[in-house]
């Protein structure tokens, strides 16, 4: 946390609550994924939250799987969300699982059933939908409702026991059908699913609801702060109610405002859909706001920490411009990752009065920003390959770059004036040919002349080839989810383009996966890890500058 920054209104309350000697001053706070899907930048905001909150007041974190319906959870979901925790630069203190307290939490129930806060209903989904009422009339019991206790243990017992189909019964809590809070209007606690568990197996055909197992899970962990966002706040009621008729350990909740995030969407429900679907390569396509898609793109643990630490907590729903994470991972590899040039459209370029055979080699440095990123070495030879981009064969008057007659510096070499082209059978341009000034060369030029134009380039004989990614937002509209029809509808057509043969500089070909560069005037590069030793990927990780708020300037 920035020392300048004041206390958000969560780290007031613990801060409070040390002051205060509440649970002695002990911090222990909790992030509880559904292992039925992927993380995502969301999740990335509330594990800052969580584990930062923990590590700011001296506590710790549990990472607690909230794993109650097998029907969507898988280990592979498990495992990937763990190297996700890890990756962004936090450990948790004990791995737990909502599962380990299946028996407890049907303690718990069995506690309530004696109590009379608790029955077993025969209704099925619709029907008890139908007898919750409204916001504004009251709901109406079921028959099921006035079960003596003995009955609903009975029926409970026999639910454990595998007795009854999936939807055949439910427990419900006996709370108040006139309450304004539709939470509180009797809710289910259990359900039957007939499902293999991924860590129980064949076990348990009951599993406890959403309500009913966070809550107790926290209680049982002695959870201190358990932080969820805004949209539990009905349910918070819910959670205190079943605490307080238990008479066990008081968690309490809190909530902050999720995280949305413009050109995406953040529904796992979507994701998913886009995947299975195959608008997108898989959970770590880099176009996804998943974090393994996010790693593959390029983006690092500290900026993803960075953009959580400004988009910061609050009380409301807001929507953060995607623009401010890619200001993040912009303004980090600005200052780490080493220049190269990388030409990405290439036109061959031929030096007419260069040397045939010559081959010189130049100094360049990798990184302005870093004087210990240190040097590296360039060939330059008679033939180079530039960008097609970088010459104009009429070009206006303020185009500082290559044409007939204009003269441009190559990057790192000489000034060269261009001459004339070669073009094909179809008026493209195949070659375009110059001349050198000798006395130019970089770091030694002392002709005086001065040009307002630098491009960069690499010798056609030293080039490696490369396959270049270039990503860019998955959406068209800054918000998708909220559009009338079908969310795929917006996806943008241009979030990927494949150059299958670019030219790089040849010392690229060392270089691994999630090694990440800049590539000098096109933008943040990643080593992808399809790359072989022969041909080596590259990902886009964001451009130089921000094309799109350019764009949304001239709209």
């Amino acid at each position: 946390m920035s020392e300048e920054r004041p206390l958000n209104f969560i780290e007031q309350i613990v801060a409070d609550d040390i002051a205060n000697g509440v649970n002695g001053g002990r911090v222990l706070t909790r992030f509880p994924p559904e292992p039925n899907g992927y993380l995502h930048i969301g999740h990335a905001k509330s594990i800052a939250v969580n584990f930062g909150l923990a590590q700011q007041f001296n506590g710790k974190t549990n990472l607690r799987f909230d794993d109650t319906n097998p029907v969507t959870e898988d280990t592979e979901y498990v495992d990937s969300i763990k190297a996700d925790i890890r990756w962004l630069g936090y450990e948790w203190d004990k791995e737990l699982y909502a599962s380990d307290y299946f028996e407890q939490i049907y303690e718990f129930a069995v506690k309530l059933i004696k109590k009379g806060l608790a029955y077993v209903e025969d209704a099925t989904a619709e029907e008890i939908a139908a007898s919750k009422g409204t916001p504004t009339t009251p709901g109406k019991p079921t028959p099921a409702r006035s079960r003596s206790v003995e009955e609903n243990l009975d029926l409970f017992t026999r639910m454990r026991a595998g007795e009854f189909k999936d939807g055949e019964k439910t427990l419900r809590a006996k709370i108040d059908l006139a309450s304004p809070n539709m939470h509180m209007r009797d809710p289910l606690m259990y359900r039957i699913k007939h499902a293999h568990h991924h860590r129980t197996g064949d076990k348990w055909c009951i599993y406890p609801m959403y309500d009913f197992a966070h809550g107790q899970s926290d209680s049982i962990e002695n959870i201190t702060h358990s932080l969820c966002t805004l949209e539990f706040i009905p349910h918070r009621p819910l959670y205190d109610w079943f605490i307080k008729e238990l008479e066990i350990f008081p968690s309490h909740q809190y909530e902050f405002s999720r995280l949305n995030i413009t050109y995406t969407v953040m529904s796992k429900r979507k994701l998913k859909q886009l995947v299975e679907e195959k608008y997108v390569s898989g959970w770590d396509d880099p176009r996804m706001p998943t974090i393994s898609g996010l790693r593959r793109r390029g983006y690092t643990p500290a900026s993803i920490r960075q953009f959580s630490e400004r988009v910061g907590v609050q009380k409301r729903e807001q929507m953060i411009d995607l623009g401010l994470l890619e200001f993040c991972i912009r303004e980090e590899l600005n200052k780490t990752a080493n220049r190269v040039m990388a030409v990405l459209d290439p036109v061959k370029l031929v030096i007419t009065n260069y040397p045939d055979g010559q081959v010189e080699e130049m100094t360049a440095e990798n990184n302005p920003e870093d004087a210990s990123a240190g040097s590296r070495t360039l060939y330059f030879s008679k033939t180079l390959y530039i960008e097609r981009e970088d010459f104009m064969e009429e070009p206006p008057k303020k185009f500082f770059r290559l044409g007939p007659g204009l003269h441009v510096r190559l990057k790192n070499a000489y000034i060269i004036k261009g001459e004339s082209v070669e073009k094909d059978a179809n008026g493209n341009i195949t070659t375009i040919y110059a001349s050198y000034l000798p006395e130019t060369k970089s770091g030694g030029d002392h002709s005086g002349m001065t040009v307002k134009g630098t491009i960069h380039w690499v010798s056609a004989e030293h080039a490696a080839t490369a396959e270049v990614r270039l990503y860019d937002r998955l959406f068209k509209s800054e918000n998708p989810s909220a559009e009338e029809g079908d969310f795929k509808e917006f996806l943008n057509p241009d979030s990927l383009q494949v150059v299958k043969e670019a030219y790089v500089e040849p010392g690229l070909l060392q270089a691994r996966a999630g090694d990440r560069f800049q590539f000098m005037r096109k933008g943040y590069f990643t080593v992808d890890p399809d790359s072989t030793p022969e041909k080596v990927v590259f990902n886009r990780t964001v451009t130089l500058k921000d094309a799109w708020a350019k764009e949304k300037g001239k709209a």
